[in-house]
């Protein structure tokens, strides 16, 4: 008797995500409500110090949809995208040449201004 599978690997129910992670969906409508905002945070030549990264904290408890504009080759603004969300607990929607788009929803339910669709 078959299991009526292919062998090829785990099916897409098996494929576990993190939770906290945005869908593609929720990417995109961030990034869609980004495209007016201008960036709140420059990042110049001293990269992601302590004071960026303050920044970015008090930008994000703010409004919690903002953009952060980086200096730097490819490879250094991406790895600086990185390192702010990672320091900041935020999510990365999208990096577009020199700007990144940051999301980190409020913990206060009465303060939250971006709703998301569900995943």
């Amino acid at each position: 008797m078959t299991s009526g599978r292919s062998g090829r690997g785990p099916g897409p129910l098996s494929r576990r995500r993190d939770p906290s992670a945005l869908s593609s969906r929720q990417r995109s409508r961030l990034r869609s409500l980004a495209h007016s905002l201008e960036p709140a945070v420059l990042v110049g030549r001293s990269g992601v110090t302590d004071a960026v990264v303050k920044e970015v904290d008090d930008a994000l408890e703010a409004r919690e949809l903002i953009k952060v504009r980086l200096a730097g080759d490819r490879e250094e603004r991406a790895l600086a995208a990185a390192a702010i969300a990672g320091r900041t607990a935020a999510e990365l929607a999208g990096q577009i040449g020199r700007v990144a788009i940051l999301y980190r929803r409020n913990a206060d339910p009465a303060r939250r201004k971006v709703d998301l669709p569900p995943d």
